[in-house]
């Protein structure tokens, strides 16, 4: 019995549509710049937020309606959910999904309880994978929300509780690649610190570290050749948290010899929780050649705490298809909706109008930076405004043949630095306004 089954698959219908369960914009076959638009924007669903979340929050219960699940933690529940995920998955058009182990199978009362059920909701995964294509982006344990990880997971306090966390990913790991996921994403949700007053953070930084190179190691041993990933994210649930912003992990990755083993995986509401613009964090992750993927949400400007909303600025999805299409676009990555619908909006139709909405808004920011780099006035202006390093000192500054000496010797020849010229800002903000 469909649990959608007045919804058929949602059809690209044109910009003219009235329809709410069509997309407007988004057209997987169109190609822009040589490729289509499923292949640049690779659209994952969750299934945390789509299919566990019960839209609660600390002042009340859940609103969420969903005939399909009976409420319970059992596997035969567990199933009946993931059949419904690709049912919800086929008909929005989804190329891909990602979740967590716990998301999908429940906690069994020890770790080989945990296992037995996990792999009985894998053989419904797989066989619905195979049924409609729909490909695993990436997995990842939940090493957050149960008691034992109250001090943290790779940074806990408690040896055991490291050793429960690395069998944890050992198991996440094995299923992630029996899935053929094209990826494993490493969040710690709980890899910080409440007080400096109790914690050894180089201790715990060191332990981390360990972890990862473990992780490392083991996916070689397997044989998985999907990326990994690591999740930057400043605070929430903790005061403070090691993958705090993108410079912070790339820093870490770097100290501890994992750069390149690891790329990021950049959300928009941590970006804005670190007091960054996800454009920031983009280029950032760019300019290190460690761009991965990205949770494609957005947070409410009128509150601080990680709302996860649906992204629909399209100066926002503008801002980040123009960093990623520069950057070579996504490869093993993808746009991954990490957004819950908000608790007003509880019908299961609405996660239609969610995902269509985010879908659609990705589509014309992918179309709008295509046109703006076709244009290329923004593209030009940028590059004369360092035409100095072109030749010159400037050139011999880059390529790195002078030193204080000869620039002393340069400007005291010269008795003045050349006169800086106008950064245009408003100038270049009417700029991208004629695209939008």
């Amino acid at each position: 019995m469909p649990a959608f089954p007045d919804i058929s698959r949602i059809a690209f219908e044109g910009a003219k549509s009235k329809n709410p369960l069509a997309f407007k914009h988004y057209d997987a076959n169109e190609k822009v710049e040589g490729r289509t638009m499923k292949d640049w924007l690779r659209f994952s669903v969750v299934y945390w937020h789509t299919f566990r979340n019960r839209l609660s929050d600390p002042f009340g219960a859940g609103t969420a309606i969903r005939p399909w699940d009976d409420g319970s933690e059992s596997v035969e529940n567990a199933q009946s959910r993931a059949r419904v995920a690709f049912e919800f998955i086929e008909k929005l058009g989804a190329p891909y999904y990602a979740f967590h182990d716990r998301d999908v199978a429940p906690e069994g009362a020890t770790l080989r309880e945990s296992n037995k059920n996990l792999d009985a909701v894998v053989k419904v995964l797989k066989a619905e994978q195979k049924r409609t294509g729909v490909k695993l982006l990436w997995g990842t344990a939940c090493l957050f929300a149960h008691p034992r990880y109250a001090h943290g997971a790779a940074t806990s306090c408690n040896a055991d509780v490291f050793a429960y966390g690395a069998a944890q990913v050992k198991k996440a790991l094995e299923v992630t690649h029996e899935l053929g996921g094209e990826g494993y994403v490493f969040w710690g949700g709980r890899e910080g610190y409440a007080t400096l007053w109790n914690t050894n953070m180089k201790r715990e930084l060191d332990h981390l570290a360990k972890f990862l190179h473990m992780a490392v190691d083991y996916k070689k041993a397997i044989g998985f050749k999907g990326q990994f990933y690591i999740e930057p994210k400043p605070k929430e649930p903790t005061k403070h948290q090691y993958d705090s912003d993108a410079a912070a992990c790339l820093n870490f990755l770097r100290e501890y010899g994992l750069i390149d083993h690891l790329k990021l995986n950049l959300e928009t509401n941590h970006a804005t929780l670190a007091g960054h613009t996800m454009q920031h964090e983009l280029e950032v992750a760019a300019a290190a050649g460690a761009l991965g993927s990205i949770d494609a949400n957005t947070g409410d400007a009128m509150l601080g705490w990680d709302t996860d909303q649906f992204p629909t600025d399209i100066y926002l999805t503008t801002q980040c298809m123009l960093s990623i299409m520069k950057a070579g676009g996504l490869t093993t990555g993808g746009v991954n909706f990490d957004a819950k619908v908000r608790r007003e909006s509880f019908e299961p139709v609405d996660l239609f109008h969610a995902h269509i909405g985010g879908m659609d808004a990705f589509a014309r920011g992918l179309k709008i930076a295509a046109a703006i780099r076709a244009d290329g006035r923004l593209a030009k202006f940028v590059h004369d405004r360092y035409s100095s390093y072109d030749s010159g000192v400037g050139a011999k500054i880059e390529a790195g043949s002078v030193g204080f000496k000869e620039l002393e010797t340069y400007i005291l020849k010269k008795g003045e630095a050349a006169p800086n010229t106008s950064g245009r800002q408003e100038m270049l903000e009417n700029l991208i306004n004629e695209f939008i």
